[in-house]
């Protein structure tokens, strides 16, 4: 999710993370999204009633949309052409790129492949024939890669990289070694000893002043020697498929990297945790143990009981407590059924019948049913109360503007009934129409956040609001292994005596 509502792939939030760039949907472009601009000029008559074709048009749209992210001023423009070599889908896109040589010249344009190198164990040995394979297939439509990155799980002889270079007509010094590093923040300094910035601006003809990777170096060696470890739950609706949380994990990472400390998630699958009755609490034998419980984003009914008894439990074992969209939403549903006894406190996501609805679809939305385009989308502003916890958290900034990504709001009727039990309201947009952040005063940490924090993280920035709830987490668990070291103490010496 980008800052003008662009909902795009994993990729282009680890460019964000790696590069600081500020990107946005000119920065993701589809076949779907080519296609679709194309055939809206040929209705609008652009093309003169010509037969659309892949070239010139096609490709062209692609250049146009290469063109316009660099005219804003960068220096260098990276262009990634995803999919694989051969692929059908690919190959407007890789004709489109060879053109832009063309038109560019080569002193101004670089190809950067990604090979494999696979390790055969039968043979115990190096395999680099996908690898030529791969650029024979490239320089059969006019495109003879400049740079090769050879992925592969071992590192790469110089005899290997000499044999690349020879049957792929490249340069032996670029002949890359992509080896599988255990964290993904390792890879630049990899590439940085292969020498991979120096070569590309040689081949660009450009100066520039020596990296300073010093902080990548400092951030991966606390990735290395932590000083502790951190254990967090999450507790969701998709567990089963991590991916779906791969931002949330990454921001945790970022958090618990920030305070030297090793991160262990563990994935709890909500429906898990739902209670066969009122009085059955046998969901907080698999809640025990943790230093922080995290509820995260998601949609539809299923698993919400689960959240639900999750955030009880958190909010009266004083664990610290990170609600995120839904999990704000869950955190406010089970503070009015618990806490203020609306006993038929719901969203009307769930339960569209309910007598006491704290969550509630947007009112611009109302009779509104369709599913595409009907969420409140990109960045927003939120102003922070004084003093509040999210407050502190961001440094005592006043105005933040944070990703949305939900259907569903807080019911400010309810305002006045769940502030007076205790819930403090601390974040809403400029005009007070949307709530954004809740949190309870006097908790070690619990707040809920409207908006998604994770898609603003980054390895050497970490968000705010993570680096605080990570930190929490691990204040929790020094108390609780202080706490259990004095027991054990106790026990040890009523036995002696």
């Amino acid at each position: 999710m980008t800052d003008d509502g662009a909902e795009t792939d994993l990729d282009l939030g680890h460019y964000e993370r790696f590069t600081h760039a500020p990107l946005s949907r000119d920065n993701n472009y589809t076949t779907g999204r080519i296609y679709e601009q194309i055939i809206l000029k040929e209705r609008r008559g652009d093309y003169l009633g010509k037969t659309v074709q892949v070239i010139p048009h096609v490709t062209n749209e692609i250049k146009n949309a290469m063109r316009k992210v660099a005219a804003n001023g960068a220096d260098v423009t990276i262009v990634e052409i995803g999919g694989t070599v051969g692929d059908i889908e690919s190959l407007p896109f890789l004709e489109a790129i060879r053109q832009m040589r063309q038109e560019l010249g080569r002193e101004n344009t670089v190809f950067v492949h990604v090979t494999l190198v696979p390790w055969i164990a039968a043979a115990q040995e190096l395999k680099t024939k996908p690898t030529q394979h791969s650029v024979k297939e490239l320089l059969s439509i006019g495109i003879q890669a400049d740079i090769l990155l050879c992925r592969s799980d071992r590192a790469l002889s110089r005899d290997i990289k000499q044999k690349i270079a020879a049957f792929c007509n490249v340069e032996e010094k670029a002949v890359i070694g992509a080896k599988t590093v255990p964290f993904i923040y390792e890879v630049p300094l990899g590439f940085a000893e292969e020498g991979v910035d120096s070569l590309i601006l040689k081949y660009l003809h450009k100066d520039a002043p020596e990296a300073d990777i010093t902080r990548w170096r400092e951030l991966v060696d606390r990735c290395y020697h932590p000083k502790d470890e951190v254990s967090i739950a999450i507790v969701g609706k998709y567990v089963e498929y991590e991916d779906s949380y791969k931002s949330l994990k990454e921001a945790l990472t970022h958090g618990a990297i920030s305070q030297n400390l090793k991160l262990k998630i563990h994935w709890i699958e909500a429906e898990g945790l739902e209670s066969s009755g009122p009085d059955d609490r046998g969901y907080e034998a698999q809640l025990e143990g943790y230093d922080g419980i995290l509820v995260p984003g998601g949609f539809g009914k299923r698993g919400i009981e689960g959240m639900l008894n999750a955030i009880r439990y958190a909010r009266e074992k004083n664990v610290p407590f990170f609600g995120i969209c839904l999990g704000m939403q869950t955190a406010c549903i089970e503070f009015a059924r618990n806490v203020c006894g609306l006993k038929d406190a719901n969203s009307s996501e769930f339960n569209p019948a309910a007598e006491h609805r704290v969550i509630y679809k947007l009112r611009e939305l109302l009779g509104v049913e369709e599913m595409g385009g009907t969420m409140r989308l990109g960045a927003w502003t939120c102003i922070l109360q004084e003093d509040s916890l999210a407050c502190r958290a961001y440094g005592g900034q006043k105005e933040i503007s944070e990703r949305h990504r939900h259907r569903y709001e807080f019911n400010r009727e309810y305002e006045a009934l769940l502030t007076g039990a205790g819930l403090r309201i601390s974040g809403a947009t400029p005009d007070q129409t949307y709530v954004e952040i809740v949190e309870i005063p006097g908790h070690p940490y619990f707040l809920g956040c409207q908006f998604h924090p994770e898609f603003k993280s980054k390895p050497l920035e970490p968000h705010p609001l993570f680096r605080e709830f990570v930190t929490a987490s691990y204040m929790n668990r020094r108390q609780r292994t202080a706490s259990e070291i004095v027991e054990t103490s106790n026990l040890t010496n009523a036995l002696s005596s």
